[in-house]
């Protein structure tokens, strides 16, 4: 009896750390894929970057390089490139005032 406790508790314990994820993953990739629009800039599942030029059920066509239009299959889009944010203006480090810099070692 004690064997099947521990059976269970493994079995649950597979589901929580394996399963589950895995099932999550798939669910936001399916979601990204869903949501394409003509115009998002996006990366395939082979790594080129490209913008969707237009969208016919499973079947997109990208632009790769400008007048080079292909089809690629929805389910090949592997990450739709997010806008960038705004960048705020990195400040300069400040540089010591001359007075306060270190005299060349003379040794």
């Amino acid at each position: 009896m004690g064997y099947v406790i521990v059976l269970v508790a493994l079995v649950g314990l597979m589901w929580f750390l394996l399963i589950r994820p895995q099932r999550r993953r798939t669910e936001s990739q399916l979601t990204m894929q869903d949501q394409l629009r003509t115009g998002d800039e996006i990366i395939t599942a082979g790594g080129l970057h490209a913008k969707v030029r237009s969208i016919e059920d499973d079947v997109l066509e990208i632009e790769l390089a400008p007048g080079t239009i292909v089809r690629l299959d929805r389910r090949a889009v592997a990450a739709v490139v997010s806008e960038p944010e705004p960048d705020t203006e990195l400040e300069e480090p400040e540089m010591p005032h001359p007075e306060q810099q270190i005299p060349p070692d003379d040794g």
